[in-house]
């Protein structure tokens, strides 16, 4: 008897534990409900690519993995493109979905929740992704940086398709 209670405790427990690590991290704001974005068309390697949009999106509760997930972004960016960052061809920055000021630019993303999300404006107009490996990355700081630091480095100049896109 005393081993099934045990084991109730844990499994109650563990549920618990679930339900704290994954609250904040979606939202159910009008706003936040626009539908996912439709699959981007694969960049040509002749478009020169204008400008980087690398956004963190949340609400205005976090849980630590929404919150990792942004801090890592913004460090691979300070720390890996200083020079695209202070020329204004790449920007990061953290946004609450949730504040009215920042509606537009959320509807524009398409977000539905906490998310981090790339967006490519090129000579063929503005492209966008949302990056959802990262969350199975923050638990390693150099795996999620040199991930995210090749996903941003796939450019035309580069060579490459932005295969990130397609």
């Amino acid at each position: 008897m005393a081993i099934t209670n045990l084991m109730r405790s844990l499994i109650f427990s563990y549920f618990i534990v679930v339900l704290l690590f994954t609250t904040g991290c979606t939202d159910s704001s009008p706003h936040l409900g626009a539908a996912p974005s439709a699959p981007l068309p694969t960049i040509s390697s002749n478009n020169t690519v204008e400008r980087v949009e690398v956004y963190h999106f949340h609400g205005n509760h976090q849980c630590a993995s929404c919150i990792a997930v942004g801090d890592l972004a913004e460090q691979t960016v300070k720390t890996n493109f200083k020079d695209e960052s202070a020329s204004g061809r790449l920007v990061f920055a953290h946004v609450n979905a949730e504040l009215p000021e920042n509606y537009a630019l959320a509807s524009k993303y398409g977000v539905t929740g906490s998310s981090l999300w790339i967006g490519v404006y090129d000579g063929s107009g503005f492209h966008k992704k949302e990056e959802v490996r990262v969350w199975s990355l923050i638990g390693n700081k150099d795996a999620y940086t040199t991930y995210l630091s090749g996903i941003i480095h796939q450019t035309p100049e580069r060579g490459s398709h932005l295969t990130w896109i397609s």
